[in-house]
């Protein structure tokens, strides 16, 4: 039988860190999960695990912070993993606008301190290390983008997963640490923290259902993005850190929509139909069979700088980890959509 492989996640009480514990304890991982001590609840993603670390004993909630050296130091040295998934972020691009130092130190410095560590504590030969990189490095090139795509990022968020990812290509190739780069485009579900956009419209649907004297406000419309599942997408992680070698993968779906497209297909899902009306910040869209305006741009939300358009090309992503996307657009919306109207009802 072969030995129990130990995981650290960072960022486990998010979308993708909650989704990844739960794919790792199929496979028989015992999960360190490291979470920020908070004065308020945070842990509703990943309650399910402490039920069955009680029974099982294979998870591990771990106090820690990607900003303090001493917190990740003494987890990584007390528990030697065999692989460690860098998850945890500040992870909202407008908000980094108004915390670049923040965002900063732990996005860019936090992947810093745990390869370092791992290089301290003379694991380059042991420990496994996936980076959550993003497509938002892209920035402004052109679509699609591929491995090879140069970077251009436009938020502070974008540029601290860029110190990050060549951070990571760095150890690798000084210190032969089996480390690499995941940059996952758009990835979506139910778990999605509630102020991201996508989130953002599925919930805002689900409560229309309740209350239809309500506006939907959304900044740039236009901003076309490349969605896929989250679900589908954490199994990659896992698929990078068993090759033969590292490597960095770009993971999409190699179609991209705007966020009025979102709009409209989540929407469908309740039997309305959006249509839009006006240009620029005068922009609606209005419920087609009583003209109810539900959707109105505000100015607040857009970014200083924005990206018009990712699409990801993952082609040595299918070649290579033989993995493909499994969830339309349309599924993906309809599940998103269904799961916030049961957590109304």
């Amino acid at each position: 039988m072969p030995k129990k492989k130990t995981a650290i996640i960072t960022g486990i009480t998010g979308q993708d860190g909650s989704i990844l514990a739960d794919f790792l304890l199929k496979k028989n991982y015992k999960i360190i999960g490291l979470k920020r001590r908070s004065s308020s609840f945070n842990t509703e993603r990943i309650n399910h695990l402490y039920k069955k670390g009680i029974l099982n004993v294979k998870f591990f909630p771990y106090y820690g912070d990607l900003t303090d050296s001493s917190s990740l130091l003494r987890v990584i040295q007390s528990t030697k993993p065999d692989e460690i998934y860098n998850l945890g972020a500040q992870s909202h691009v407008h908000t980094s606008f108004e915390t670049p130092e923040y965002t900063a130190n732990s996005d860019a410095l936090g992947t810093l301190r745990i390869l370092e560590a791992i290089r301290i504590l003379k694991l380059n030969k042991k420990t496994k290390f996936y980076q959550a990189s993003t497509s938002e490095i892209f920035g402004n090139t052109e679509v699609p983008q591929n491995e090879k795509t140069p970077f251009r990022p436009r938020s502070p968020y974008a540029i601290s997963k860029l110190y990050s990812y060549w951070q990571t290509i760095n150890y690798r190739e000084a210190y032969k640490i089996f480390a690499v780069n995941g940059i996952l485009f758009n990835h979506e579900g139910p778990r999605r923290g509630e102020t991201f956009v996508s989130r953002k419209i599925t919930r805002f649907v689900a409560s229309y259902l309740q209350n239809e004297n309500q506006t939907l406000y959304l900044g740039n419309l236009n901003a076309k993005r490349d969605w896929g599942s989250a679900d589908d997408y954490v199994k990659t992680m896992w698929l990078m850190l068993q090759q033969k070698k590292p490597s960095d993968y770009v993971i999409s779906t190699g179609v991209s929509r705007s966020v009025k497209n979102f709009v409209e297909e989540a929407f469908l899902n309740i039997g309305i139909k959006i249509q839009w009306k006006g240009k620029g910040l005068k922009e609606i869209g209005f419920n087609k069979k009583n003209n109810n305006i539900i959707v109105r741009i505000d100015p607040g939300y857009f970014r200083p700088t924005d990206v018009d358009e990712l699409r990801g090309d993952s082609k040595k992503a299918r070649r290579e980890l033989k993995w493909k996307p499994s969830t339309s657009f349309k599924s993906l919306v309809k599940e998103m959509v269904e799961k916030d109207i049961e957590r109304l009802s």
